[in-house]
């Protein structure tokens, strides 16, 4: 008999088995390096990041959301909770930056303090049953609380600031950034769904998103008066980088004065930046006062202007201040929300010890203002520079009868546009809230003036010397949702859904113990199944 042979399936190991190449260990390794949580995390803020101006990469935000989305799927709180603030950490530590030219030890108490904050709300979340509704209604809540603590508010990095620039823009006429937020965050859960294969759920979220697109839509705008007025804005130019302990106060008064000389004339409105007229006392008692009172009369409009006096040793008012064709002083603005660490120092006797030298000296006074202010051109609706960054700021002075937004600002004190474009973004956001134009005016730029839509028209470069003229723009009346309701509604969309999602996770966490099947169907049509 011959040899049975061996059989078809047996393999045999060759003796001198090729190792891996060098390539194919360095993808493996760089796919389990990918594939860590926190890599992940961090991935997902820098992504939220590279939403927001100066980059704006709308589109991002969504990718953020996915990534998001998976890291909380059944991930105990202290996972979420590391894992949320090591996303914040990367969407903070870079949009955030420029508040190193303002304190550096406050840059890096403000980043670590929202990063942490970013990840309690997320450990906040439910794993599992109920994460999805969870997740939107925990980030409205995060962004919700920054508007208005600490220090009054620091509603910087929302998502709204990067959206603005895409579809779900017109949703701030109907409830703010929040909603944006809301939309943004349901979005990127469609998708996250879509890839798990979960097509009721990716549908759902779907539907609601384009629902609050298709309300917005529809919505109240606003609505045209059938006046118009005719508006001039003087940036006087000069370097960023700048701050007022190291600059010719006169020198910066001068170049808007000389700009105004080519303001043409006929116009209804001049518009100046926020304080670029600095005095020791009121101005109107100052040299200044008598020059910029023969300039009104030169122009013959109404000019209004931003003014830094002295009150005393420990205080100053910034304000904005208006003067008649004549040259007759008018309204009065004084500013109610103060930049903290910049015009005004929170726990000033300790911060002093670390950063004396780059602190303001004195503290700003707060006003209670609606922030309306008289004209004979028009009722104005004003936010000074930081304050725009808070829509019931704007909400406010729509409300006692603006018929449009002035944002007098000034970014002269930080190099690059950081700043810059964020600020153009929330004013698109506050035109589109309150459905009026808006014009801002900044005395190194960005200078621009805005639509009720949030279309841009003729943004000034930075540094350049410039005097744009815009004609015939409408001014408008009327409510919005947002100015009637402002950001409640939200607020209470936000809570609810993270209370719901709770009341979910309990249930199916007890159906789970019970041995009891998942009804499914309910279940995905409110975003609760994981992926």
């Amino acid at each position: 008999m011959s040899e049975p042979t061996a059989l078809a399936d047996e393999t045999v190991e060759p003796d001198d088995a090729m190792p891996p190449s060098e390539e194919a260990l360095a993808v493996a390794g760089l796919r389990r390096f990918v594939r860590r949580p926190l890599v992940q995390a961090t991935a997902a803020g820098l992504l939220l990041a590279g939403s927001l101006p100066p980059w704006g990469f709308w589109p991002l935000a969504f990718g953020a959301v996915v990534l998001l989305d998976r890291l909380l799927a059944d991930a105990p709180w202290r996972r979420r909770l590391s894992r949320g603030a090591v996303a914040g950490l990367a969407l903070f530590a870079p949009t955030i930056s420029w508040i190193t030219q303002l304190t550096p030890p406050g840059y890096v108490v403000a980043t670590l303090a929202f990063a942490g904050l970013t990840g309690l709300f997320l450990s906040a979340v439910p794993p599992g049953a109920g994460r999805r509704p969870g997740l939107v209604g925990a980030w409205v809540l995060c962004e919700g609380l920054r508007m208005a603590w600490p220090f009054g508010g620091v509603p910087l990095s929302l998502l709204a600031v990067g959206q603005v620039a895409g579809p779900l823009a017109g949703i701030a006429r109907v409830g703010g950034v929040l909603l944006i937020a809301a939309a943004t965050v349901l979005v990127g859960l469609a998708i996250s769904a879509a890839l798990s294969h979960q097509v009721r759920v990716a549908a759902a979220a779907g539907v609601a998103v384009v629902a609050l697109v298709v309300v917005a839509a529809v919505a109240p705008h606003g609505e045209d008066t059938g006046r118009t007025v005719d508006i001039a804005f003087v940036q006087g130019g000069g370097e960023q980088g700048t701050r007022a302990i190291n600059t010719d106060r006169r020198k910066v008064f001068e170049r808007h004065l000389d700009a105004s000389a080519e303001v043409p004339d006929g116009m209804d409105l001049v518009l100046w930046p926020e304080n670029v007229v600095d005095t020791d006392f009121d101005v109107q008692d100052a040299k200044e006062g008598v020059e910029l009172q023969r300039l009104a009369r030169r122009l013959a409009a109404p000019l209004l202007v931003g003014t830094v006096e002295g009150v005393d040793d420990e205080h100053f008012r910034n304000s904005q201040q208006a003067l008649d064709a004549e040259g007759n002083w008018g309204d009065r603005y004084v500013k109610v929300q103060r930049v903290p660490f910049g015009e005004w120092v929170p726990f000033r006797h300790w911060i002093e010890k670390v950063a004396p030298d780059t602190l303001a000296r004195r503290d700003a006074t707060v006003s209670h203002q609606s922030g309306l202010m008289h004209t004979a051109a028009a009722p104005l609706a004003v936010v000074i520079s930081w304050e725009v960054f808070f829509g019931h700021r704007a909400r406010s002075g729509v409300r006692a009868g603006g018929e449009l937004v002035y944002n007098p600002t000034n970014g002269s004190t930080y190099t690059g546009t950081l700043v810059q474009t964020q600020q153009i973004a929330s004013s698109r956001l506050r035109a589109i809230e309150t459905g009026r134009w808006l014009v801002q005016v900044a005395p190194t730029g960005f200078s621009a003036f805005v639509e009720p839509d949030g279309t841009v028209h003729q943004r000034t470069g930075t540094r350049e010397r410039a005097v744009r003229v815009r004609r015939d723009v409408a001014l408008r009346t009327g409510e919005t949702w947002y100015v009637r309701w402002g950001d409640r509604p939200a607020r209470v969309l936000g809570a609810g859904l993270l209370a719901g999602a709770w009341v979910l996770a309990l249930a199916d966490d007890r159906r789970r113990r019970r041995g009891e099947p998942d009804d499914g169907g309910a279940v995905d049509t409110v975003l609760v199944t994981g992926g």
